[in-house]
């Protein structure tokens, strides 16, 4: 496929007006394959990003001395009206139209030409696509007294929007309809039809710590606490389809930060005659931070704000010797980052061992958010699925995600003993 300087921009970047949430949160390979879950099942080296006090909790004698994530990496892509493809397209075309005119063609030729470039336009104003990245690094040192990890990790959403000018419509209208004498002008420099384009990211690197209490219950509680230090992105840029450079992307101009720390706090519970079953929850983002981008009003722009609001998120699993079965939920809102669907997941997932050498994995996510008032790309349903293998100690985990607006993988390499 054929990738023009337009279209990376709009695969690396969003479109918005409007107050914004944060990215997705970090998803390891072994959550990413079990439909997003980990609050009540993390191992020690996902529990950094998923739920702290599981550093703390009774783990498989295989994995309870020490943990490593060397790195884990994963992507969803969006991009149902193919708008990549679409802009591509139409970059050619505007270079096709412009080389006709005032060459030796018949006027009928660069009609033509118009009215394909009219279609393109119409057809690709308002479409939208999506990118979501994230990447993580984890050591943990498991323990029910006390269990100590360090971690990072960087979490990317964007989406991009065309927006087409009525304008750039009724001159290329005007060329359609116009007769055989009449010689038109090029367009170059002359169209307003644009590329509005904003991403958001969240970086953060952290130290979690773990302990079991006694607290008159009949098993110990555990619970956790993650102090970190979190930084804010923003990038918003706006540049007409016809008029794109690429140099422009490293023009801090567009870019805004800002940095603070932060704080994620966990809980976890074992029960049942063998302490088969597990409960969790997880408060991300305990500290309210927000964002202003930068933005042109010459270009239509307006200011954005990214919010990284408290996230809270329940779960409970059944484990055996050679499975794992947990439901989770997230029990507040997030809200909708750019044109896309505010989201509240309710997700299942399962695990199934094979002698400790190898673990297939699946689950299932549904948003129950509200989302009748957004019309960017839909958060509905997705499924997942994925395969570790961990032959004495060493770990690769590989997952995948399949919606219908939604693609998505993901890989991991680690150490667990």
């Amino acid at each position: 496929m054929k990738v023009s300087r337009l279209a990376l921009a709009v695969a690396l970047s969003a479109s918005s007006t409007a107050a914004i949430a944060a990215p997705q949160s970090f998803n390891t390979a072994r959550s990413f394959a079990m439909g997003g879950t980990g609050v009540a099942i993390a191992h020690p080296a996902t529990a950094n990003s998923a739920n702290p006090a599981m550093l703390a909790s009774k783990h498989h004698d295989w994995t309870d001395d020490f943990g490593l994530i060397i790195p884990s990496i994963n992507a969803r892509f969006a991009d149902e009206e193919e708008v990549i493809n679409q802009i591509d397209d139409i970059q050619d075309t505007i270079d096709s139209y412009n080389n006709l005119v005032g060459s030796n063609v018949s006027a009928a030729q660069v009609q033509t030409e118009a009215e394909k470039l009219y279609d393109q336009l119409e057809a690709l104003d308002r479409d939208t696509m999506r990118v979501d990245v994230g990447a993580g690094l984890s050591l943990a040192i498991p323990g029910e007294k006390l269990a100590v990890g360090v971690f990072t990790n960087a979490n990317l959403r964007a989406t991009a929007r065309g927006n087409v000018d009525d304008n750039d419509l009724a001159q290329l209208q005007a060329v359609i309809d116009a007769n055989n004498s009449t010689n038109p002008s090029s367009l170059d420099g002359n169209l307003d039809s644009s590329a509005h384009v904003l991403a958001a990211a969240v970086i953060e690197a952290g130290v979690s710590f773990g302990r079991s209490f006694e607290l008159g219950l009949e098993n110990p509680v555990q619970l956790g606490v993650s102090p970190k230090y979190v930084q804010l992105r923003t990038y918003q840029y706006t540049q007409f389809i016809d008029d794109f450079d690429e140099d422009e992307f490293d023009n801090g101009d567009y870019e805004s930060s800002k940095s603070g720390f932060n704080l994620d706090l966990g809980a976890a519970y074992a029960f049942g005659e063998e302490k088969q079953w597990n409960a969790g929850i997880a408060v991300k983002n305990l500290i309210p931070m927000e964002l202003d981008s930068e933005f042109d009003t010459a270009k239509g722009e307006e200011e954005v704000t990214l919010e990284l609001d408290p996230m809270v998120t329940a779960g409970i699993a059944h484990s055996g010797e050679y499975h794992v079965v947990t439901a989770e939920a997230e029990l507040t809102e997030r809200k909708a980052f750019g044109h896309g669907d505010d989201t509240q997941w309710v997700a299942v997932g399962a695990e199934f061992d094979a002698f400790r050498f190898a673990q297939l994995r699946v689950g299932a996510r549904q948003n129950i958010a509200s989302n009748d008032d957004n019309n960017g790309i839909e958060e509905d349903t997705q499924f997942t699925a994925g395969v570790g293998l961990s032959p004495f100690g060493a770990r690769l985990d590989i997952a995948a995600l399949v919606s219908d607006a939604d693609v998505g993988g993901s890989i991991e390499l680690g150490v667990a003993f």
